[in-house]
């Protein structure tokens, strides 16, 4: 057996009667099609129900899998202490997940238990799939700040865990949608949120996972969803798999997105392989992206590779633009992966005897001394994009007025603490977020006032 259903659901405590307390008759239509959804669980009958929550135990680098032989949770922290659920973990699905893991050095496993207790995002599933079916075990994983592709890979592994077994499984992908959608919601609004949903509801109830791939950790992160990894996994556990697709429903009214489909396994069908499909896409992008790097690019490339393969620094290569030899100026090297940032490490002002010792520096140095990350493996290497800024001098200004995100970078100084954001950053749309986000990087209070300003153009090399 393998994969044998699906069903994307989100999970507001507010849902449950017990917690709502007469709240959740605002979101009726979610709630109706919960019990459509957790219907199918029941017809299909599977010995185990797989769950991706991210409320679960959540790490940067590494996927945590439940461990032990069970796990209990409560509504307490939502004041309904008196609802309980307990599951009984698939510890032999568990092992063979693991395993698998372990054998292809695939960052995931059953280390790092901080709290054994069921989390909400778990819990509300479970509660609805409770009423109608409850001879089943569980196997719960969290989710990471890895890339989609890995979080699609992980559940192409979940999928042959279960086929090793002959179980037959179940694949609960918990997530809520936006969180920004709404004035009066718990984030306040922001256009990605609308724009986040529409285009979620539309991949989730197609069935056209491939698309998946196509959000951007930064438009992801600007609509506040907290649910597209946990959607990847889902579709990595139906990889090549025919699926009859229901969309159930979609609700806004509290200000968070909240979105309900089902997925009934019919078969196999390699045209559905969406990871393999993907990563050729983007071999072919890095191929031609590789062939245009300019001589900037190139040899950052170069350091960093040659560090990450053997810890050597790189010599001075032969035939250097002169530019590059004869010039001081700081340099940033900013590193890619999948769109997502992977490491940026730079230098204001000249630290080096010219602008190529200062890009073989911050090369290494972004690849594996970014503290925000840990170090690039081999194995990323094909994957990555590089840029290099190369920064002009600084122009101290009196007032934000003076500044354009698009145009200048900015350096906020208060005493010994400075922090710079470099421009035409994705993401960072206004002075007022660019000014924010260089404050958290010097340690400044965001609404302090009281600091120096420096405004500084770049010179790109993609």
């Amino acid at each position: 057996m393998a994969i044998i259903g699906a069903i994307m659901v989100p999970h507001p405590p507010l849902i449950l009667p017990e917690v709502g307390r007469g709240g959740e008759k605002q979101i009726e239509s979610t709630s109706d099609a919960y019990r459509e959804a957790a219907r199918l669980v029941a017809e299909l009958k599977p010995d185990t129900i797989v769950l991706s929550s991210p409320h679960s135990i959540m790490y940067s680098d590494y996927f945590h899998i439940s461990p032990g032989s069970s796990a209990d949770g409560s509504m307490a922290r939502f004041r309904a202490g008196n609802l309980r659920i307990s599951a009984e973990y698939d510890t032999e699905m568990v092992r063979e997940i693991e395993g698998i893991c372990q054998s292809r050095d695939f960052p995931a496993g059953t280390e790092g238990e901080r709290d054994a207790s069921l989390d909400h995002g778990t819990f509300v599933p479970l509660y609805f799939v409770n009423e109608l079916y409850k001879s089943y075990k569980l196997v719960r994983i969290g989710l990471s700040g890895l890339p989609f592709s890995m979080h699609y890979e992980l559940g192409m592994i979940i999928r042959e865990a279960s086929e090793r077994l002959s179980r037959k499984v179940f694949y609960i992908g918990s997530g809520d949608l936006s969180h920004k959608l709404q004035e009066y919601g718990p984030y306040g609004f922001d256009p990605a949120g609308p724009e986040y949903d529409k285009r979620i509801m539309e991949v989730m109830g197609s069935g056209d996972f491939g698309k998946l791939f196509d959000f951007s950790e930064y438009f992801c992160e600007k609509a506040a969803e907290c649910g597209h990894r946990s959607f990847v996994m889902m579709a990595g556990a139906l990889d090549c798999t025919r699926v009859s697709v229901r969309m159930l429903s979609h609700e806004d009214v509290t200000g968070v997105g909240y979105g309900i489909c089902t997925y009934r396994a019919e078969g196999l069908d390699p045209s559905r392989n969406f990871l393999a499909q993907f990563e050729d896409r983007e071999k072919r992008a890095m191929e031609e992206q590789r062939k245009n790097e300019d001589a900037y690019v190139r040899l950052a490339r170069a350091s960093l590779e040659s560090y990450v393969k053997n810890k050597k620094k790189i010599p001075l290569p032969q035939g250097l633009p002169e530019d590059m030899l004869s010039r001081r100026a700081g340099a940033f090297v900013s590193i890619h992966e999948e769109g997502r940032l992977r490491g940026c490490i730079g230098t204001i002002s000249a630290v080096h005897e010219n602008v190529a010792e200062e890009i073989i520096e911050n090369a290494i140095s972004a690849a594996v001394r970014d503290p925000r990350f840990p170090p690039i493996t081999s194995s990323e290497l094909p994957r990555l994009s590089i840029s290099v800024d190369v920064l002009g001098p600084l122009e101290p200004i009196p007032s934000p007025d003076m500044l354009d995100v698009k145009r200048y970078g900015v350096v906020v100084t208060k005493g010994r603490k400075r922090g710079l954001l470099l421009p035409n950053l994705d993401g960072v749309d206004t002075v007022e977020e660019q000014l924010s986000i260089a404050k958290q990087k010097a340690g400044i209070r965001p609404d302090d006032d009281q600091v120096e300003l420096a405004r500084f153009e770049v010179i790109r090399h993609h």
